[in-house]
């Protein structure tokens, strides 16, 4: 049982460990080629987890996850990046590319994934499997991040993506709502789905939001990817 478990961590903590990692270097780069360079004096435009990792989403909710599901379920985030966006060329345009540079960078994460695949025959067998569970979990995992940060809330960077694009009457009350999107994140992931099933209604944000476009992402990937 223990080995199994070690397994499971295994095929998961390079994967988490990349995608938080370079979604948000993609922010920190992208912010300091558009004006902002607070995340590049601050060393956070790095491929050095390290920089990056969150105490609690990186290494406390993963393993938490982990030991809940048996091994099945991964998710985490990392510390986000520190943008003034007050220092962008153009603010309200460049805010949004700044927020979408974390989701398309796991999109590109979850393609090449993908594509290497291709490759697991050069390896040992042992090596190969190993790998093949890993790559693979590479691709999901990018894809809910790619999708779950994409959701219009503030802090998450579809919430930013909305506020720079929506007329000032609604991107300014979306925008106050950042102070309290965790809250309401937490609420919607953890509270609502149990709090539903009492009441014998089945309201499950991963099932109902954020699943269906990751298997169409999902469909799509296995297309590009070459493995159809």
């Amino acid at each position: 049982m223990i080995s199994e478990f070690a397994y499971e961590v295994s095929v998961w903590i390079v994967p988490v460990l990349v995608a938080v990692t370079f979604h948000e270097a993609a922010h920190g780069y992208v912010a300091w080629k558009l004006g902002d360079d607070t995340a590049y004096r601050l060393r956070r435009v790095s491929f050095n987890p390290f920089r990056h990792i969150d105490t609690f989403g990186t290494i406390l909710l993963p393993a938490l996850l982990l030991v809940m599901s048996g091994g099945r379920i991964m998710f985490g985030y990392a510390k986000p990046v520190p943008v003034n966006f007050g220092q962008l060329n153009n603010p309200r345009r460049d805010m949004v590319l700044v927020a979408l540079a974390g989701p398309v960078t796991n999109l590109g994460l979850a393609f090449v994934s993908a594509f290497l695949l291709h490759f697991l025959e050069i390896f040992p067998d042992d090596i190969a499997v190993w790998l093949s569970e890993t790559l693979g979990r590479s691709v999901i995992l990018n894809l809910v991040l790619a999708v779950f940060n994409m959701l219009p809330l503030p802090p998450l960077d579809g919430g930013r993506v909305a506020v720079g694009l929506l007329p000032p009457v609604l991107a300014i009350p979306l925008a106050r709502l950042e102070r309290y999107g965790m809250m309401i994140l937490i609420l919607l992931l953890f509270v609502l789905p149990p709090l539903s099933g009492y009441l014998g209604v089945r309201m499950n944000l991963f099932e109902l939001v954020i699943w269906p476009p990751v298997k169409v992402l999902l469909d799509l990937i296995t297309v590009l990817s070459g493995h159809v």
